[in-house]
C-alpha cells in the first residue's frame, strides 16, 4: 500500500475487519516493523530513529480506554508527568471532562483504577483523550473511539476529538461514516490493499 500523507491533514482508514486498519497503525508507531518498503516521517525512515523520540510523537486513543490506579490527575499526566495543574485543568477541558471531574468529591485528586472507577466507558475515554492532548503529539492515531458509546456521549467524544485533531496530522480508524465527515483523505482498505482513497 502506498499513503502519502501532507502535514496537518486528517486520514480516514476503513474497510472490513481484518482488512488491515490496525497494521498500518502498528507500523506508524512501530509495535513491529515492515519487511519491505518503508514507513517515513518528514523522509526519515522511522526505523532509523530513536524509538523513545519517536513514540514521544505520537499520541494514541484506541478503542479500549485503560485507567491506571491513582488519582485523576495521575491519569491524565501519564505521558507527562511534569504537567502543571493549568496544562491539566485545559487538557480536561478540550475533552470535555473537566466539569465531571470538578463534580467529584476530590476533583483531581480523586482516587480511581480500571476496577474501581467512578467513570463510565464514555467518560474513560474522554479522560484518555484529555492524556493525549497534553503530551501534544505531532501524530495521532484515533482508533474509532466512539465505537462503544451512547449517541451523546458520542458527540461529546466528537466535539473533544475535533479539539485533538485540530492542526495536527491524524489517522483515524473509523467504522462510522460520521467520524470521518471532516477527513481530508479517506483510504479503503480490503485484504490489505487500497480498493480505493480519496
Amino acid at each position: 500500500i502506498n499513503i502519502d500523507v501532507k502535514k496537518g491533514e486528517m486520514v480516514a482508514l476503513v474497510g472490513p475487519t481484518g482488512s488491515g486498519k490496525t497494521t498500518v497503525m502498528n507500523l506508524l508507531n512501530r509495535f513491529y516493523d515492515v519487511t519491505s518498503g518503508a514507513v517515513l516521517f518528514d523522509g526519515v525512515d522511522i526505523r532509523q530513529m530513536d524509538l523513545t523520540a519517536l513514540r514521544d510523537h505520537v499520541g494514541i486513543v484506541l478503542q479500549e480506554s485503560v485507567l491506571f490506579t491513582g488519582t485523576v490527575r495521575d491519569n491524565i499526566t501519564f505521558g507527562k508527568e511534569n504537567a502543571t495543574d493549568e496544562e491539566v485543568i485545559d487538557a480536561a477541558k478540550q475533552a470535555n471532562i473537566h466539569d465531571f471531574i470538578m463534580t467529584l468529591e476530590n476533583g483531581y485528586d480523586t482516587q480511581i483504577s480500571d476496577e474501581n472507577s467512578v467513570f463510565s466507558t464514555g467518560q474513560k475515554q474522554l479522560l484518555s483523550i484529555a492524556r493525549t492532548i497534553l503530551t501534544e503529539p505531532d501524530l495521532l492515531i484515533l482508533d474509532e473511539a466512539t465505537s462503544n458509546v451512547d449517541t451523546v456521549t458520542e458527540e461529546r467524544i466528537q466535539r473533544a476529538m475535533d479539539n485533538v485533531i485540530a492542526g495536527r496530522t491524524s489517522f483515524v480508524i473509523a467504522h462510522r461514516l460520521k467520524t470521518i465527515l471532516n477527513a481530508d483523505k479517506i483510504v479503503v482498505l480490503k485484504d490489505g490493499n487500497i480498493i480505493e482513497q480519496g
